[in-house]
């Protein structure tokens, strides 16, 4: 028996977000294609000049929006941010630091803050147990 290997592939959308892009900025034979995983991989370990500047100058996706200004994406929509970003819109919201900008952030420390007390308590609590 012989086991037939097939291509795995994605969709465009899928392979944009693994490659933290903004999928309607990418060129049109990127977006009307399908992607298999070993183009992926060489987009990743040799990105060409189009997703470097993509990477570089955005327009950058939400996900990525919300890691460069140090919140979370539910943080984005509570401050009116639905578009998609350039990293100058970015830096200028930074300077900016509006009062929502502020709050997300705080409120994004005590999540952190929370996270790494509960990880402690679990880690104490598995160390007792042995």
């Amino acid at each position: 028996m012989t086991s037939h290997q097939t291509t795995q592939t994605m969709k465009p959308a899928t392979a944009a977000k693994k490659l933290g892009v903004y999928l309607e900025a990418t060129p049109a034979e990127f977006q009307e294609g399908v992607v298999s995983r070993t183009e992926l991989n060489a987009l990743q370990a040799d990105p060409p000049q189009w997703l470097q500047e993509l990477r570089r100058n955005g327009p950058h996706p939400r996900p990525v929006v919300a890691a460069k200004l140090g919140i979370s994406i539910s943080g984005l929509a509570r401050g009116g941010v639905t578009d998609p970003l350039t990293t100058e819109q970015i830096d200028a919201l930074k300077q900016e630091s509006p009062e929502w900008l502020q709050q997300e952030r705080a409120t994004q420390a005590e999540v952190r803050k929370e996270a790494a007390r509960i990880k402690e308590k679990k880690a104490a609590r598995d160390e007792q147990s042995r």
